[in-house]
C-alpha cells in the first residue's frame, strides 16, 4: 500500500518563501513519478511540478504559473520529494497535494494530474 505524508504548509506574506515535503512509503520510491498539484477553493486542480522516476531519468516538468519560482527535487535515500517555493504570490494560495504514479509517462497526462496516489494535502496561504 502506497502512502504519502505531506508537511510544510503554512501562512506567509507575498514575496516570501515556503518549502513542502512529502514522504512515500509502502513501495520502491524510485519507480514513482512524483508530483505537486494544487487546488484553490472553487477552482479546478492545477498542475505545479513533476519529477520523473528512474526510467525517466528524474527529469522535471513545471507548470507555467510556477516556472522560475518553484523547484521540485527528490531524495531517493529518504523516499522524499520536495517543493521549494519562492517569490510567493496571493494567487499561490491553495491546498497543495503530493501525488505519485508508477507508470505515468505522458506529459499531457501528467499535466492533467492523472496520478494514482495522493496525499492528504497541505494548506498554503499567501497574504498581500
Amino acid at each position: 500500500q502506497v502512502q504519502l505524508v505531506e508537511s510544510g504548509g503554512g501562512s506567509v506574506q507575498a514575496g516570501g518563501s515556503l518549502s513542502l515535503s512529502c514522504v512515500l512509503s509502502g513501495s520502491t520510491f524510485t519507480r514513482y513519478v512524483m508530483g505537486w498539484l494544487r487546488q484553490a477553493p472553487g477552482k479546478d486542480r492545477e498542475f505545479g511540478a513533476t519529477i520523473m522516476n528512474s526510467r525517466g531519468s528524474f527529469g522535471t516538468i513545471y507548470g507555467y504559473c510556477v516556472k522560475g519560482r518553484f523547484t521540485i527535487s527528490r531524495d531517493n535515500f529518504k523516499n522524499a520529494v520536495y517543493l521549494s517555493m519562492n517569490s510567493l504570490k496571493p494567487e499561490d494560495t491553495a491546498v497543495y497535494y503530493c501525488a505519485a504514479d508508477e507508470f505515468l509517462i505522458s506529459s499531457p497526462r501528467i499535466r492533467a494530474g492523472e496520478f494514482d496516489y495522493w496525499g492528504q494535502g497541505t494548506q498554503v496561504t499567501v497574504s498581500s
